[in-house]
């Protein structure tokens, strides 16, 4: 493994994508841990951090039945082999954490080479290093924790811009940030539901009809599926 890069692996597993362009697709997730943003509504507190007595064999991470902090470092063919060994779904979906706080380069190539097409998750954040054929989805913090800006580089390379809704506040946020900013001609704008509140849904739809965004509703959390 010397000269190859590591990845800090919280968890891997096969589900089916849940909100965003590609819900509905079968899927396998590779969380990555290590996260500066800090989103006071995250769902995935445990990947904030990287405490060297978190750190388990590999073969300990693939038997996680619950939400903890614990990692093993990987090189992207290892992951490869591990997806080989266990999973079947073409769709790779690297995200965190803050997958970007990695270069994902090596992991998006590794996983195309075989055939895959690789979706990562980020909150625009950090640079974004990908394969031209990742699909990019953006999902802006914007005054978080972390006090990090979102990067225009960030926004520009988006694909999908899926930003989490819990009240009027936050689309204005949203509608600041996309101000003067170059986007792709086709980037797809949605906006998400904070934790599925009715009030922050009916805004969401509302506001989608008005400006032709699309809506993204967290279908795994309805489902009762990882």
């Amino acid at each position: 493994m010397v000269g190859e890069k590591l990845y800090k692996l919280n968890e891997m597993f096969e589900t089916i994508q849940g909100e965003g362009v590609y819900t509905g697709v079968p899927s396998v997730f590779i969380r990555l841990q290590k996260c500066s943003v800090g989103c006071a509504w995250c769902d995935t507190k445990q990947t904030w951090y990287v405490n060297p007595e978190d750190e388990q064999p590999i073969e300990k991470i693939l038997v996680k039945s619950v939400d903890e902090p614990t990692w093993c470092s990987v090189t992207a063919q290892q992951l490869v082999s591990l997806y080989l060994e266990r999973y079947s779904a073409k769709h790779i979906v690297i995200t965190g954490g803050e997958p970007c706080e990695y270069d994902l380069l090596p992991l998006t190539q590794a996983f195309e080479e075989i055939g895959c097409q690789c979706q990562i998750e980020t909150s625009g954040t950090s640079e974004i290093k990908v394969t031209d054929a990742t699909w990019v989805t953006v999902s802006p913090k914007i005054n978080m924790k972390g006090k990090l800006p979102i990067l225009p580089s960030a926004l520009q390379r988006a694909n999908e811009i899926k930003h989490p809704v819990g009240s009027n506040k936050d689309i204005e946020q949203l509608e600041a940030l996309l101000s003067g900013q170059t986007t792709k001609s086709d980037v797809v704008v949605s906006l998400q539901p904070i934790s599925q509140k009715a009030r922050a849904t009916q805004l969401c739809i509302k506001t989608c009809i008005k400006r032709n965004w699309r809506l993204s509703i967290q279908t795994h959390k309805y489902l009762d599926i990882a």
